[in-house]
């Protein structure tokens, strides 16, 4: 089992303007948040409008992903409502040698433990030689994780099952399992997480606080004075106040237009919000100008 460890962004998906994916783009934005301090980055997570995707776009963009110089860095978010898209997805991303995976429950219905914990058994026969970061987030899917359950999957699936994404925060200050990465789905929550020791995070705005939350990681390790950290965390609050997606896109779109193209229902920020966001970065002496893929 290999932990992970470290600043994950939850990468943006890029989109042409009749709505199909901007491979090229969405590529080079991920290599872009890597290469302003994430260790890593989440391909089709929540943020990466992963549920609003064709199978056929995902695949497409896998071929061109494997061939990135960060290959090994990327998490690729399959959960899919489907167990058979799902198990099928993986079988795309593992036959160009992807190995880890960020999965969800799937929406929509009610489940108990055991219904989840039969879910990823099934994916686990399917790609034994898998490894999941199992997605934690109630308002999205409906069913949150508990202690019990995350603990259940760990000791049937010791070698599949290497970590959790945080985003319900019930489980970062009460989980403890050896060698397993807990990764909370906040920089507000980075600093905390890790005095308790968790391992890093995976978050939809370290598409823009990829330095910041850099800088917290390594100031912790090194035992370092935090000068950064409420900076980070107010930036965060400040995009919280909007659909994230909605927020990020509009934060790029200031420098290139294709960053407005979303996915119905999504949509970008109306002129006031807009305004409100920029004014809001802007008095936190936060660069409003994004660094922009090539």
């Amino acid at each position: 089992m290999s932990k992970i460890n470290g600043i994950y962004a939850a990468s943006m998906s890029i989109l042409n303007h009749d709505l199909s994916i901007n491979t090229k783009k969405t590529i080079e934005h991920a290599e872009m948040v890597i290469d302003q301090g994430c260790h890593g980055a989440a391909i089709f997570g929540s943020t990466g409008q992963a549920q609003l995707i064709s199978i056929s776009d995902k695949i497409n963009l896998f071929n061109q992903l494997s061939t990135s110089k960060y290959k090994e860095k990327y998490i690729i978010g399959t959960g899919l409502n489907s167990l058979s898209e799902t198990i099928n997805l993986m079988s795309g991303a593992r036959s160009l040698n992807f190995k880890k995976f960020l999965i969800m429950p799937p929406a929509f219905y009610k489940y108990s433990d055991h219904n989840v914990i039969s879910f990823y058994s099934k994916i686990i026969d399917a790609h034994p030689e898998c490894e999941i970061i199992l997605y934690n987030f109630e308002k999205l899917c409906g069913y949150k994780f508990s202690v019990e359950c995350v603990q259940e999957l760990v000791k049937l699936f010791p070698k599949q099952i290497i970590g959790v994404k945080d985003s319900s925060y019930n489980l970062f200050e009460n989980l403890e399992i050896d060698n397993f990465s807990i990764l909370p789905g906040s920089e507000s929550k980075l600093l905390k997480g890790l005095e308790l020791g968790c391992s890093g995070i995976i978050t939809a705005t370290c598409n823009v606080t990829s330095a910041l939350a850099r800088k917290v990681y390594d100031d912790f390790l090194q035992k370092k004075e935090q000068t950064v950290n409420q900076k980070l965390c107010d930036v965060r609050n400040i995009f919280e106040k909007y659909n994230l997606i909605s927020g990020l896109h509009t934060y790029y779109s200031k420098n290139d237009i294709i960053y407005k193209n979303v996915l119905p229902p999504l949509s970008i920020l109306n002129s006031k919000e807009e305004k409100e966001l920029i004014d809001n970065l802007e008095k936190l002496n936060f660069s409003t100008k994004p660094v922009m893929v090539a």
